[in-house]
């Protein structure tokens, strides 16, 4: 009776053509972490965020998205390790990253949509400082309705002998309501698009007064950043842009990006409020917010978070043995509290 060692390689050679390997397991692959520094969650997820891989923190506003991005940022910087934040709304606060322990001269800080760019030249000792003519508030300016901003009360009445005589001449015009009224038809515009010429760039304009432009901004420097290198992780805020703008990203964005992170063995962040990376995604993980903490009812001490994993393709299997049915999902949440400054350690 041949043993099952010799069956086994004749299954194999049976099925060489059509599944390769067809009985050997997949060698496992462990995935390396990073403590995000909160032991709940660290606890939640095994030991930390995947690095390599892109990790989408999802929530709406208040739910925690930026604390625990920078409580990860922090434990890397401190690890001596650079890392990149990608401001798309221009909403960080670096005194509060500094309070959290993130080291500032280890993150490179991109504010995207600034008009203006700040040209920022080393001090003395070697290390870079902003100009002395940005850290001086600019000059209070004095006139009509508490700032200067109003317009001169002659400039508020031109035009308005040529409104009284419009209006008046529109009422005399005007029909009766006995009269009949007749329809006008309205013809809708047509939009013709414009021939594509080779040579040329054929990409979609960007829509003015909508956050497409430092939506695309962020998306071109994050494409740098992955390409270049040399950084650990790198945090695309998108928490402050509407869902509607974010999901019109293409997947493959994301996907590049996965392959980029993997090759390069760098973090990825994503704030968003709804989740766009779909597949690309390594772990999703979803905020929102539990409850306030007060003291006495009557000052406010922090809040109360509440943490889901919707999405974790880096499981740590027993086993290198893999099932051939996905296993019941079940939910894993927990809970961790950001309390304020005033508060104090507790």
């Amino acid at each position: 009776m041949p043993s099952a060692a010799i069956i086994r390689h004749q299954i194999e050679a049976a099925l060489a053509h059509r599944i390769p390997s067809a009985l050997t397991p997949i060698a496992r692959t462990i995935r390396p972490i990073a403590a995000t520094g909160i032991r709940n969650v660290d606890e939640l997820l095994d030991g930390g965020l995947p690095l390599g891989a892109i990790t989408e923190i999802v929530g709406p506003e208040c739910s925690g998205r930026t604390s625990l991005a920078l409580s990860f940022i922090a434990r890397m910087t401190q690890a001596a390790k650079v890392c990149a934040w990608i401001d798309v709304s221009n909403a960080l606060h670096p005194e509060s990253a500094a309070a959290l322990g993130v080291d500032l001269d280890r993150l490179l800080w991109v504010r995207c949509g600034v008009s203006s760019p700040t040209t920022v030249q080393p001090s003395s000792q070697g290390n870079f400082a902003l100009p002395e003519k940005y850290l001086v508030p600019p000059p209070v300016k004095k006139g009509l309705h508490g700032g200067g901003f109003g317009p001169h009360p002659r400039g508020e009445v031109q035009g308005l002998p040529n409104a009284v005589s419009s209006l008046l001449r529109l009422e005399t015009i005007a029909p009766r309501c006995a009269e009949p009224q007749r329809k006008l038809k309205v013809e809708k515009e047509a939009f013709t698009p414009s021939p594509l010429q080779p040579g040329k760039n054929t990409r979609r304009p960007i829509p003015s007064g909508k956050p497409w432009p430092r939506l695309d901004q962020a998306l071109q420097v994050t494409d740098l950043l992955l390409q270049a290198g040399g950084f650990s992780s790198i945090v695309l805020d998108m928490g402050n842009i509407a869902p509607e703008f974010t999901s019109r990203v293409p997947l493959a964005t994301w996907f590049r990006y996965q392959a980029v992170a993997e090759r390069s063995q760098a973090s990825l962040l994503l704030l968003t409020q709804h989740a766009c990376a779909k597949s690309s995604a390594g772990l999703v993980l979803r905020l929102q917010p539990d409850h306030a903490l007060q003291n006495e009812s009557t000052v406010f001490t922090g809040v109360e978070y509440r943490v889901e994993v919707i999405r974790e393709r880096f499981t740590v299997a027993p086993t290198n043995v893999i099932p051939l049915r996905k296993p019941p999902q079940s939910e894993r949440s927990a809970g961790w509290r950001s309390r304020s400054t005033w508060a104090g350690m507790r």
